[in-house]
């Protein structure tokens, strides 16, 4: 149109339920972000391992955050709602009413997270049937994902909780049914996380062999029998209470939903990088591998056709990108165990101090100290002596073994800033060899990958993106829209490195980084007497 007319804008509201924090934001027609909010949600840790969060605390932020991004706008204006969450589990009777998932009994608290590991004994079971779903998950189930968790509760609150329980959702599926009364569950959440096939449905078999015929007896009505692609308009949009508690119009039309690194890998795989001048130009989509770093991260590849990574979840089809095949890598934890690592230093306070007295995050701060300490030689060669293997909760890809625990070698005696400053490089240097590592695994079963794509809050930090550059030998582009875990909006830069000197140093720190392992399973051989 001419630019004195205004055409009406349309809006869309994204909402992201990450780990610690709900996010929303206001995106245009064009994929740009209008405006931004987030809001903290609780998390309860009852005992080690154990890890539970509030669907009501979590739906109350959701609120919050809507209210906040839509101020001001007209209401008519904004044309759909999207949600996408972390893959946790929620438990609610049969009248739609919060179950506990504790032995406290405390209703309020009625989701399992992601990240909780008490299904343990429950997950080696289910690996121990060797059924033929499992082929699809990477040969072996990981405690993360809800089939362990489900049996748990049957196994251990029976009473309180299995026996009323009416709806099991992954917290993708319970965001949109708590928008629009309608508990249809997203193909995204069932494909990846809950064994159901795109192609075959749900398999009776395996239910009654893990000992979870409960399930088949109602034809799955607790866990969903109405699946749909992400994407697809649910019901007839927002409810009135709803509405309401959003601020937002009632009838909005809200999708399907996707799981939060799902909605990251798509926002980025599929970026648009014509006339940017980047390598990846030209190349095919699936030859791009998105990486989504947060408090854990999350390697997602797509194919044509299926291909079983051995320790690498999936062949997922239709799981992320209609039509293509999704496998699905990833490390347990990468944002919080720089924070564990960083944070349980001695020299920790100073940093605190330093970095405030210069308003300067502490991640800033030690990407700056680091180039002070480092000498005429590129950063890394700061860890020439120190390793460290980075699996402290367990390796999720590709080894998939939760009994994994952390290792750093070449520690001294001095505990000071600088010391602090290398071993935050070094769990830097040890996830980008993780992802290195994952990689490999990938292409050794057929996958060709040759750029990485980065989002997600680590890749805002620009010594992360470097070391994944250089240790990968791979070209990382980034999204010039950081949330693209919210958007997908438009790709900005590569950022290849240019450090390709040290790849024997990276080549050399790589194969210390294999023999970590293997020893670190010697070790537990001698243990046990094995």
């Amino acid at each position: 149109t001419m630019s004195g007319e205004q055409e009406p804008r349309s809006y869309y509201v994204g909402v992201d339920v990450g780990t610690g924090s709900v996010r929303a934001a206001l995106v245009d027609q064009r994929g740009v972000l209008l405006a931004f909010a987030d809001q903290p949600i609780k998390r309860w840790e009852p005992q080690f391992n154990h890890h539970e969060q509030s669907s009501e605390d979590i739906w109350d932020a959701c609120c919050v955050v809507t209210k906040k991004v839509v101020q001001g706008i007209d209401l008519n204006q904004i044309r759909g709602l999207g949600f996408d969450a972390t893959c946790s589990l929620v438990v609610l009777d049969k009248r739609f009413r919060p179950l506990p998932v504790n032995h406290e009994g405390d209703s309020h608290r009625n989701v399992i997270m992601w990240l909780d590991h008490r299904a343990v004994s429950q997950v080696h079971r289910i690996n121990e049937t060797k059924h033929s779903v499992l082929q699809y998950v990477g040969g072996v189930m990981s405690v993360e994902m809800q089939a362990p968790k489900l049996l748990w509760l049957k196994e251990n609150l029976r009473e309180t909780c299995w026996d009323k329980a009416g709806h099991f959702f992954d917290l993708p599926d319970f965001l949109s049914w708590k928008a629009t009364g309608v508990t249809a569950r997203s193909l995204c959440s069932l494909v990846c996380k809950w064994t159901y096939s795109a192609e075959k449905g749900w398999d009776d078999s395996f239910w009654k062999m893990i000992g979870l015929e409960d399930f088949v007896a109602d034809n799955y009505n607790k866990i969903g029998n109405q699946v749909l692609p992400p994407g697809t308009s649910l019901g007839s949009g927002l409810t009135p209470e709803a509405a309401k508690e959003l601020g937002l119009r009632p009838g909005v039309p809200v999708a399907a939903s996707l799981i939060d690194a799902h909605a990251g890998g798509l926002g980025v795989i599929g970026a648009d990088v014509r006339g940017h001048g980047l390598i990846c130009e030209g190349q095919p989509v699936t030859s791009r591998l998105a990486v989504i770093c947060g408090t854990s991260s999350c390697h997602m590849g797509i194919s044509k056709d299926p291909i079983f990574v051995p320790g690498v979840w999936g062949p997922y089809f239709s799981a992320m990108v209609p039509g293509f095949w999704l496998n699905e890598g990833g490390q347990s934890v990468t944002g919080k165990l720089i924070d564990h690592l960083v944070q349980g230093h001695p020299a920790f306070p100073e940093l605190q101090a330093k970095a405030t007295a210069r308003c300067q995050s502490i991640y800033a701060y030690l990407n700056s100290h680091l180039d002070l300490i480092k000498k005429a030689e590129p950063v890394g060669f700061l860890t020439v002596d120190l390793h460290v293997w980075p699996d402290f909760h367990g390796n999720r890809s590709p080894l998939a073994d939760l009994t994994l625990k952390g290792m750093v070698t070449g520690l001294k005696l001095s505990q000071d800033l600088d010391d602090l400053a290398i071993l935050y490089l070094a769990t830097v240097q040890a996830i980008a060899f993780g992802t290195r590592f994952i990689i490999e695994a990938m292409e050794t079963a057929g996958h060709s990958i040759s750029t990485l794509f980065l989002c997600g809050g680590l890749s805002k930090n620009p010594l992360f993106v470097q070391m994944h550059a250089d240790i990968t030998g791979m070209s990382v582009v980034l999204s010039q829209e950081v949330e693209s875990v919210l958007v997908g909006a438009a790709i900005l830069g590569a950022c290849a490195s240019g450090d390709f000197t040290s790849v024997q140093y990276y080549d050399k720190k790589y194969q210390v980084f294999l023999k970590l392992v293997e020893h670190q399973k010697e070790y537990s051989a001698i243990m046990s007497g094995d």
